[in-house]
């Protein structure tokens, strides 16, 4: 059993200001981790920042931080700020992210994504190790930024990987690599690719309810939601789902959402989404730490009457 339990924070349904009673509760429940996003909600760092003070023996990460969506320098400052908030503690998670949220969402172009993704790595390496950076990269260029006051401890940094070329180079240059949306048989692919002996994490979306149709209805839409955007297409066609997955993304992109959500197989939302009973969904999470996933991050999701606090301590190690 991994000795790692991480949860997704913030939670949805719960205001950022009334996130503290859950937190506080983390570590006594055996929770390890909490790992902020950022999509369309909180940022990344703000969360982190709070959980630091509310819980001070959790290791914290953003998974991910998108690379596009901070100039170099300021991503290295805020990564320093979490750093000395929680030194020891902080694991720096950036990826690509995806061409919805740095593209549409933001206006930048999401060019050369493996390029970008590798030299912020190799100038986050060097600006949290205190060096002045006075590089010129393939995708950007730092003209002479040095951190005021680099961390202590320069964090671990994982990359988000979805496919081999990503995997192999977090196996490469950085300390481990963040997925998500797969299934234990899944990790054993990922591993392929990573390694045995880099960390290996993953966000599992959860939701603790014994009613099977429930979950499906609510993972459809979830599955809708992600598998139609171009990067996690192109990863589940690696990983073999491309064609039990194309009739929905067909019938998405020709505006039919009904039929897309019609046409996604229950086997694919069994795969993908941890349902069942609390304690059938705390062996669920073991069979992908069996695959080799080191440290699963559960983001709950709404289901079986629980609140988000009653759902984090059904889930947690501790009741099992």
């Amino acid at each position: 059993m991994t000795s790692r339990w991480g949860l997704t924070i913030p939670m949805t349904g719960v205001p950022i200001t009334e996130l503290r009673g859950i937190v506080e509760e983390l570590e006594d429940l055996g929770y390890t981790d909490a790992w902020s996003a950022e999509t369309n909600g909180s940022d990344a760092f703000t969360p982190l920042a709070l959980t630091s003070q509310w819980a001070p023996g959790l290791r914290l990460g953003p998974a991910i931080v998108p690379v596009y969506t901070r100039g170099p320098a300021l991503l290295a400052q805020q990564a320093a700020t979490l750093a000395d908030l929680a030194p020891g503690r902080f694991v720096l998670g950036v990826g690509t992210s995806s061409d919805t949220i740095v593209e549409r969402w933001n206006g930048i172009p999401f060019a050369e994504p493996y390029k970008r993704t590798r030299d912020t790595l190799r100038f986050l390496r060097k600006a949290l190790a205190g060096e002045k950076v006075k590089e010129r990269y393939d995708t950007f260029e730092v003209k002479g930024f040095k951190l005021e006051k680099a961390p202590e401890i320069p964090p671990p940094i994982v990359l988000a990987a979805l496919r081999p070329g990503m995997l192999r180079l977090a196996a490469r240059e950085a300390d481990g690599a963040i997925t998500n949306w797969l299934s234990p048989q899944d990790v054993r692919t990922v591993r392929g690719e990573l390694g045995t002996e880099p960390e290996l994490l993953a966000r599992l979306f959860v939701c603790p309810t014994a009613d099977a149709e429930e979950a499906r209805g609510i993972g459809r839409w979830m599955i809708a939601a992600y598998m139609n955007v171009p990067v996690y297409q192109a990863f589940h066609q690696w990983l073999g789902r491309g064609e039990a997955l194309r009739p929905m993304n067909e019938a998405w992109a020709a505006g039919d959402r009904k039929a897309a959500l019609a046409a996604i197989p229950d086997e694919v939302v069994d795969d993908l989404i941890v349902h069942g009973s609390p304690d059938r969904c705390r062996e669920r999470i073991r069979e992908y730490v069996d695959a080799g996933l080191t440290t699963p991050i559960v983001a709950v999701v709404s289901g079986g009457g629980l609140s988000p606090a009653e759902a984090v301590r059904a889930l947690s190690p501790s009741a099992g």
